[in-house]
Formats: structure tokens, C-alpha cells, sequence
């Protein structure tokens, strides 16, 4: 992928300069090949190595430039008309790709081409950008909305209306993460790179971004922009400093092993206890 990421690279550079008639053909090739690869998942925005998330920003440019050398056209889907620059994920596809594949895919989801679906999930209507990696075992539930370059893990629960944030530019920055076996409650937003780590559960209403105050209940301490391994969110408030208001925040409420969330039931974790509130 190095000739790739040195064509990207040099012509992000002179992005101003591109437009659907000034592309060179050799540009244009390299684009279409890069945003195959996302699409097939041989390539993704941002991976885990040696334990630490990092974002491929060459993928990420190539996201950009698409739009820069691309013109809206329109296409017909079935059931509507789009006036786009991107086509969708599933044009093509026929009975054997889709059982091939053990995608489900519930009408009207919205895949964007450049956007990887992997085996074995379900894809209610919603709404996946492109640039998104969504793993196996995953349902991204109804009007739950993937934004661009988000990576969502295996296993996870993206709940009715749920809103991963894109992340798109500036290049160098993270993509909204939410890793393994994490559930999402209805109505929640996860955005501006926060990373959800394995096994977190967000109930239902909890807003995060950079700047939310993440308040782990235990340790009396706040965090920002990621939620730790294994926690248990609700959303919650904070006093100001002189007392006179509250602002919204999330609250840590208790953290769990593998073992217990397997056998707990959701509304179990997301309840304060008597002996939690002991620890007040």
C-alpha cells in the first residue's frame, strides 16, 4: 500500500488544485483503489497496535480527495432517488453476496460505499458512512447512525438512535472508537474520538465528547475522552464551582469484569445498589 499512500499524500497537498476535471487518471486509479480497500476491509481508518489506537491519515485523505474529484450524480435506488458523490455499499449486490456474507441488511439502512461490514451482522435501517469499519457480530440497531471513519468493534450493541460520531478531519485525528462487547443505549452520542473501551455499557441518554466530564463514581476522580475498559455509564450531573448550577456529565457508577456482565442482566449493571451507594 506504500505507492498508495505517496500518491494520496503528495496530492493532498495540492488538494486546492484538484476538481473532477483536473484529475490525472493515475490519481483518480489510486483513489478508487484506496476506498476498495475500505470497503473490503483490507484497509481501515485506525487499528489497535501493541495496545495503542492509531489513524492511518493517508485513509483518511483518500476519503477527502474522493469528494474533491467527484461530482454529484444521480442514481436510483429502488424505493428513491440520491443525488451524491458516493454510491452505495450494496448497488451490486446480489442473493449469493449477501448469503455468502451472513450480512443482514433491514430496508432502508444506508451503507455507503468505503464504509466494511463484516460477517455476521445485522444492519437495521441505519445509517453507516463511509470510512466506517463495523466488525463481526455487531447490530448497529434502528436510526442508529455510524459517522465517518468510525470503528466499531465486534459484538457490540449500537441501540435505536444512537449516534457514533464521524471523525473525518483533520486527518491526524482520531475516529469515534467503541471497542468489543460494548453496549450503547438508546439515544446515547459517542463522538469526537472518544474511545469506548472493551466491554463498557452506556445506558441510554449519555452524551460524551472531548470535553465531557467522565466522573468515575470510585475513585472520585474525572476523566475525559474515553470510557475505561469494563464501565458501567449513566448520565448524570456535576455542580459548578459556586454552586449555583449543574452541567451535564457521565457518571461511572461501577466497573465489571467479563465474567459478571455475561451473566448480569443490563438493567442489573445500570442500577445503583444499596451496598453502591454505601460507598457515596
Amino acid at each position: 500500500m506504500n505507492h498508495l499512500a505517496e500518491l494520496i499524500e503528495e496530492a493532498f497537498e495540492k488538494r486546492a488544485q484538484l476538481s473532477p476535471h483536473t484529475v490525472d487518471s493515475k490519481l483518480k486509479a489510486a483513489i478508487t483503489e484506496t476506498l476498495h480497500l475500505l470497503d473490503s476491509g483490507k484497509a481501515r481508518i485506525a487499528e489497535k497496535i501493541h495496545g495503542k489506537w492509531h489513524t492511518h491519515q493517508w485513509l483518511k485523505k483518500a476519503v477527502m480527495l474522493s469528494f474533491r474529484i467527484t461530482d454529484n450524480y444521480l442514481f436510483e435506488e429502488g424505493y428513491t432517488r440520491f443525488f451524491d458523490k458516493v454510491a452505495l455499499k450494496y448497488k451490486h449486490a446480489d442473493f449469493q453476496t449477501f448469503h455468502n456474507s451472513g450480512v443482514r441488511v433491514v430496508p432502508p439502512a444506508c451503507v455507503r460505499y468505503g464504509a466494511f461490514i463484516a460477517p455476521n451482522t445485522v444492519i437495521m435501517p441505519s445509517f453507516v458512512n463511509i470510512g466506517a469499519y463495523v466488525d463481526s457480530g455487531t447490530m448497529v440497531d434502528t436510526w442508529a447512525t455510524v459517522g465517518c471513519c468510525a470503528q466499531i468493534g465486534k459484538n457490540v450493541h449500537l441501540s435505536g438512535g444512537v449516534g457514533i460520531g464521524g471523525v473525518l478531519e483533520p486527518p491526524q485525528a482520531n475516529p469515534t472508537i467503541i471497542e468489543d462487547n460494548c453496549f450503547i443505549g438508546a439515544r446515547s452520542e459517542i463522538v469526537e474520538g472518544v474511545i469506548v473501551e472493551e466491554g463498557a455499557v452506556i445506558s441510554m441518554g449519555v452524551f460524551i465528547g472531548q470535553s465531557t466530564k467522565i466522573y468515575d463514581r470510585e475513585n472520585d476522580e474525572i476523566i475525559y475522552g474515553r470510557v475505561p475498559a469494563g464501565s458501567v455509564v449513566v448520565p448524570g450531573t456535576l455542580p459548578s464551582p459556586n454552586g449555583k448550577y449543574s452541567l451535564q456529565c457521565a457518571v461511572i457508577v461501577k466497573r465489571v469484569d467479563e465474567k459478571t456482565r455475561s451473566k448480569t442482566n443490563l438493567n442489573e449493571l445500570l442500577r445503583l445498589t444499596e451496598e453502591d451507594l454505601k460507598t457515596e
